[in-house]
């Protein structure tokens, strides 16, 4: 039997076999009924190690479906997440940058090797789940909704979890900021009632730099949307938001762009979830 299983080993380490699910399944359960006969009553340190090392491999399974190169966009993406879920955490240090009369805020912290950070703080009328929808599922559509953003396209998806986009802004009033583009990894994640939106600056083949047209770097950034406590069918919504837009721009102009952004987001997301549901509620012809 022994022999049987190495070879049964060996053939998964060929990468159109690894990338068999079922294969190195059997593969897995293979080599733990093959330490468990070797161990007998009293198991030696080393078929404890490799038995152990095997249940890692085990719970790696999907993983290894991915690419190096996936695993790669995988891990940006979670990084990214778990950064601004840290900063979010520390409510000490902001400052308020701006107070729009409906009470949208934006509040901004100064962060070691990051630099400076916004922070959006809003209530939304719709259900996080509605929000998650338009934001995620329909992703793409974004620039027909907000004349900040001339278009956002999906380069790569990678399980259900992570994506590559790459996302063009437009100009400001007056040209003040130029377009920009970005190429992004994105981390989409749902945690209990809560929805998280992360992501980061990332390169990818498919979108090399382009002549004439800035790109700059976010990162990290996160939209959370949460159930309001006193009213669930409302969304606290949080936008955390980290840019640098490169280029010979005074830091008075940036942050006034920035917070302004934010503010003018949240506007036209509530326009745009306004419509879809007077688009639900019109009547067929």
């Amino acid at each position: 039997m022994l022999p049987a299983t190495f070879k049964l080993c060996a053939g998964i380490s060929y990468r159109h076999m690894r990338n068999m699910t079922g294969l190195r399944k059997n593969a897995i359960v293979a080599i733990h009924h093959e330490l468990n006969r070797l161990a007998g009553p009293g198991p030696s340190n080393w078929i404890s190690q490799v038995r152990r090392r095997s249940s890692l491999l085990s719970s790696r399974i999907e993983e290894e479906g991915y690419s190096e190169e996936e695993m790669s966009y995988v891990k940006q993406g979670e990084d990214a997440l778990q950064k601004a879920i840290s900063i979010l955490s520390e409510q000490d240090g902001w400052t308020v940058e701006t107070v729009a009369p409906n009470g949208d805020k934006v509040l901004s912290k100064v962060l070691p090797d990051i630099g400076k950070v916004f922070k959006l703080e809003v209530v939304m009328e719709q259900h996080p789940d509605s929000l998650y929808e338009e934001l995620v599922g329909n992703m793409e559509q974004m620039g027909e909704w907000n004349p900040n953003v001339k278009e956002v396209k999906i380069l790569q998806k990678i399980g259900p979890d992570t994506m590559i986009t790459h996302e063009v802004s437009a100009e400001t009033p007056g040209n003040v900021v130029g377009p920009r583009d970005f190429v992004n990894v994105r981390c989409t994640q749902r945690r209990g009632s809560t929805c998280f939106l992360a992501g980061m600056s990332t390169q990818h083949p498919k979108m090399p730099e382009q002549k004439g047209i800035i790109r700059a770097e976010n990162g990290p950034t996160c939209i959370v949307m949460k159930p309001c406590a006193e009213h669930p069918n409302k969304t606290k919504f949080t936008w955390l938001l980290s840019l640098d837009l490169k280029g010979w721009i005074p830091k008075t102009i940036v942050n006034k762009v920035l917070s302004q952004t934010q503010v003018d987001f949240a506007n036209y997301l509530r326009h745009r979830m306004a419509d879809n549901v007077s688009s639900e509620l019109a009547p067929a012809c």
